[in-house]
C-alpha cells in the first residue's frame, strides 16, 4: 500500500494523493481511490472499504511514513492500532526500490487518469472515484499482466484454487464501524451535554464522565461509553447516523 500525489485533473489543478493497494502475489489491485488530502480519515475510509470488499490480510507492506511507523520503540501509530484490532500488522519496505510493484501501479494511473478525466470532463473527486472504480475493475479483470502472463483476477482465482490465499473475510463485528472511525475522548458537561463542535447533545450519563467520540468517514458522529475492546460490545450513547 502506498500513496502518490499527482495533478489528476490537469496541470492547472492542485496535487491530490491517490491511495493504491494490491495483492503481492496476484497483482490484483484491491484498492484505488483519490482523496483531497493524505490524512488519517482517508486511510480509514480506504482500508475499511478494501477489507470489506476483499478480506483482511495478515500484513500490509508499507514504507516508513509517519502514518505507519512510530519513532517510539514498540509503539503503534493510530492506524496501526486500528489494524491490530483485527490482527493486521505492517511490514516495512527497507528501501524505495523495494516498493517497485506499487510504484509501477502509481505510474499506470499517472499516465492514464489525467488524459481520461480530461476527455470525459471529470473535475470532481466523487465523480472521478466512480470512474476509477470501473477502471480498476477493468485492469484487474481484462488486462493481462506482463510479469505473470494472465489477468490479476485469473491469478487471484488460481491462488484460491491452490490454497495460497491467507485473506480472512471481513468479520461481522459490532465494533467494525467504530474501529474505522477517527476517535477522540470528550467529557460530559455539568448539563449532561457533550460538545460535538457544531452542536451539543444530551447523553444519559453522569457529568464529568469521559466518552469516546467517533467521527465516521461517511459524515456521521457517534458517542461510545468505552473504546473498542474485544472483551465487550459497544455501548452507543448517541449517533446521528441516518436510519
Amino acid at each position: 500500500m502506498d500513496a502518490t500525489p499527482h495533478r489528476w485533473f490537469g496541470a492547472d489543478a492542485g496535487q491530490m494523493p491517490m491511495l493504491n493497494m494490491l495483492d503481492d502475489c496476484s497483482r490484483f489491485q484491491v484498492g484505488g481511490h483519490i482523496y483531497a488530502r493524505e490524512v488519517y480519515p482517508a486511510y480509514l475510509h480506504f482500508l475499511s472499504r478494501a477489507f470489506s470488499d476483499h478480506g483482511l490480510p495478515l500484513e500490509l507492506y508499507v514504507d516508513y511514513h509517519s502514518m505507519f511507523f512510530s519513532d517510539t520503540p514498540q509503539a503503534l501509530t493510530r492506524l496501526g492500532e486500528a489494524l491490530m484490532f483485527y490482527g493486521v500488522s505492517f511490514k516495512y519496505a527497507p528501501t524505495p526500490q523495494a516498493k517497485g510493484k506499487i510504484e509501477r501501479v502509481h505510474q499506470v494511473w499517472q499516465d492514464r487518469l489525467p488524459a481520461y478525466f480530461g476527455s470525459e470532463g471529470v473535475r470532481h473527486l466523487d465523480i472521478a472515484n466512480e470512474h476509477l472504480d470501473a477502471l480498476v475493475y477493468q485492469r484487474n479483470h481484462r488486462e493481462s499482466h506482463r510479469e505473470i502472463g494472465m489477468t490479476p483476477a485469473d491469478a487471484w482465482r488460481a491462488a484460491e484454487a491452490e490454497g495460497r490465499i491467507c485473506l480472512r473475510p471481513a468479520p461481522k463485528c459490532p465494533w467494525w464501524p467504530f474501529v474505522w472511525s477517527e476517535r477522540a475522548h470528550v467529557r460530559v458537561g455539568p448539563d449532561r451535554k457533550v460538545d460535538l463542535g457544531v452542536r451539543k447533545v444530551r447523553v444519559e450519563t453522569c457529568p464529568g464522565t469521559w466518552l469516546v467520540k467517533c467521527s465516521h468517514t461517511d459524515g456521521y458522529t457517534s458517542l461510545l461509553a468505552k473504546a473498542p475492546s474485544a472483551e465487550a460490545r459497544p455501548q452507543i450513547l448517541f449517533s446521528d447516523r441516518p436510519k
